[in-house]
């Protein structure tokens, strides 16, 4: 008996599942704006549905994702109305937590985002997808359209001004455990 073959809008409707979250992540990441990222990641998947049948397979779905998310951010990047918005704060408000441990380790998360959105466009690019969509070299590169040494380069040259920045305040002592190394 033939294996009946799903349909689009099912294969899109699995991939959204599995990936949405990440992609929006990804993207609120890159563009520093949670309302806009959601509509960059609605665009990403609109994309995702209209190239589906073109998807050869040559890379993961993960990554062909990932890379349609990138280029829709370079795009919102480059645009001029994007570069006249101030970024709102997307960082979400989490209930009261009662051990001050808790507390620390958040303000030490969020001062960490908030020193990698500082970063160039380059840096950041790298920075998301390396350590928050948790990518390889090899899959970064893929998705970035360049070589494993730039990417290599970059996440170097990003961890170095992440560095230069943690140890410029008092409150950061520079471990490399506080999620910057691989």
């Amino acid at each position: 008996m033939e294996k009946l073959q799903p349909t689009v809008e099912a294969v899109l409707e699995q991939i959204m599942r599995e990936y949405g979250t990440r992609v929006l992540r990804l993207v609120t990441l890159m563009v520093k704006d949670r309302s806009l990222a959601e509509d960059i990641t609605q665009d990403v998947f609109l994309k995702a549905y209209r190239h589906l049948p073109r998807f050869r397979g040559e890379s993961s779905i993960r990554t062909w994702l990932y890379r349609i998310a990138v280029n829709e951010c370079k795009g919102c990047l480059r645009s001029w109305a994007f570069r006249n918005l101030l970024p709102r704060s997307w960082i979400s408000r989490e209930s009261d937590v009662s051990a001050e441990r808790q507390v620390m380790e958040r303000a030490q998360r969020d001062e960490l985002v908030r020193l990698v959105l500082e970063l160039p466009p380059l840096y950041r690019q790298v920075i998301a997808l390396h350590y928050y969509a948790d990518l390889s070299i090899a899959e970064t590169a893929e998705v970035l359209g360049v070589t494993e040494g730039t990417v290599r380069t970059r996440l170097h040259r990003a961890r170095q001004q992440l560095r230069q920045r943690m140890e410029s305040r008092e409150e950061w002592e520079w471990n490399g455990t506080n999620g910057c190394e691989s």
